[in-house]
């Protein structure tokens, strides 16, 4: 007889089976609601998220195209910017090399204000004097040293102001390939798409990367480095005009002061030459005085020699007179008039002796002082030879470079004179 088998455990009762049908069957509804949820949660997801993208990549493209705009137009600003710096750079590097031409170009007027205060040492005696002359070339040397101290101050400043210069060339320049390299990476960014071979994931893409700025601080340092760009220029043109001023006010004080000199030198050598015409007339008037004395004194001396005659004559009458024999040595008429002649005699031989005397007095005087007109002619001439080449050296302030020629030797203090060819020829051979 077969027997019934028996599963084993606990066995469920009717209730909880329908219980545990209407439960599964409630789970199914509730998930397959929730799922719908789902479904329809992912599909709006799905419509807004794709649309979210496609506006953030065109926003963001379109914050691209204006990000290099902006930095296009910068460039453009700092392009011009450099332009006017190099200009200016340039324009100023001319007018420190014309205020250098022209600090060196003080050289000649010193060495010849300078050449004349030594030749005018060379003066002797009275010709030594603090004359106008020597007043107006002392203050041409300190003209000149002072136009060349305020030259050399302009130069000093364009140096500094060319430093300046290129420093702010330097810091715009640097801004300027900042914004070439930057244009250069945003428009490499603007050309890609999400279709483009050369995109991928980053690892953390979202960094700020160390040295980052705001746009506020990007935007003031470029506006700062062309506001001092812009200062720098304005204080190089002002310096530029500066310097023109100067070079200008300089010459023109340093061509007064040359026609200052120039006067007192004609005005003194006029002078000279006045002294000097007086001084030879004075000179001939005395030699010709000179000629009539000693004429007068060979005259005295022979009008003494004539005198001894009659002396002798008056003396012997009278001495032979004393000879009358007893009564007849009478002092007669005779006696009294041979002894008024002797008298007579001796007092003009004693007045000629006496303006023989002073007139040998007066020609000594005579040549003495002619001595001295002649020395001071010759002073005279010297001083003139001095003047009149000094007038001769400051020709080169006047003549082109290399034009000059000195008319008179400044040591042999002669004229300087064309040799013939033959003469050239020979001094070249030997």
């Amino acid at each position: 007889m077969a027997t019934l088998s028996v599963k084993p455990g606990s066995r469920f009762s009717v209730p909880d089976w329908h219980t545990n049908n209407l439960l599964i069957s409630t789970n199914a509804q509730r998930q397959q609601s929730a799922s719908h949820q789902i479904r329809q949660e992912a599909r709006t997801l799905r419509n807004e998220t794709n649309n979210q993208t496609k506006w953030d990549e065109e926003d963001n493209r379109t914050r691209l195209a204006e990000r290099i705009d902006e930095v296009e137009n910068w460039k453009l600003v700092l392009d011009k910017c450099l332009a006017e710096v190099d200009a200016e750079i340039d324009a100023l590097t001319l007018m420190k090399d014309e205020a250098e031409r022209a600090l060196q170009a003080k050289n000649v007027p010193s060495d010849v204000a300078i050449e004349c205060l030594t030749l005018r040492e060379s003066r002797r005696d009275i010709d030594i004097v603090k004359d106008p002359v020597e007043d107006e070339l002392h203050k041409e040397v300190e003209m000149i040293d002072g136009v060349r101290k305020a030259l050399q101050q302009k130069i000093s400043e364009a140096f500094e102001q060319l430093c300046l210069l290129q420093e702010s060339r330097q810091q715009l320049n640097w801004d300027q390939r900042c914004k070439v390299e930057t244009l250069d990476i945003d428009r490499t960014c603007l050309s890609l798409t999400k279709n483009s071979p050369n995109i991928s994931l980053k690892v953390d893409p979202t960094r700020v990367p160390h040295g980052s700025t705001t746009p506020q601080e990007w935007e003031q340092f470029s506006r700062y480095n062309k506001e001092r760009a812009d200062a720098e220029v304005r204080a190089s043109a002002q310096l530029r005009e500066a310097i023109a001023l100067t070079i200008a006010q300089t010459n023109n004080e340093l061509e007064a002061q040359r026609v200052a000199v120039e006067f007192a030198f004609r005005k003194r050598i006029h002078e000279f030459e006045k002294a000097h015409n007086e001084l030879k007339w004075q000179e001939k008037n005395t030699k010709d005085e000179i000629e009539e004395l000693e004429e007068d004194i060979r005259r005295l001396e022979g009008d003494l020699r004539d005198k001894s005659g009659p002396l002798k004559l008056a003396h012997t009458r009278l001495e032979t007179r004393t000879y009358r024999p007893n009564i007849d040595l009478c002092r007669d008429q005779v006696q009294y008039g041979l002894t008024d002649e002797v008298h007579q005699l001796e007092g003009t031989i004693a007045a000629l002796k006496q303006k023989l005397a002073q007139s040998q007095d007066a020609l000594d005087a005579l040549y003495k002082h002619l001595a001295r007109i002649e020395a001071d002619i010759k002073c005279k001439e010297n001083s003139l030879t001095l003047d009149k080449k000094c007038v001769d050296s400051r020709r080169k302030l006047t003549l082109p470079a290399g034009q000059f020629v000195a008319t008179v030797d400044t040591f042999n203090r002669t004229t300087n004179r064309h040799l013939s060819p033959l003469k050239s020829r020979q001094l070249e051979l030997a």
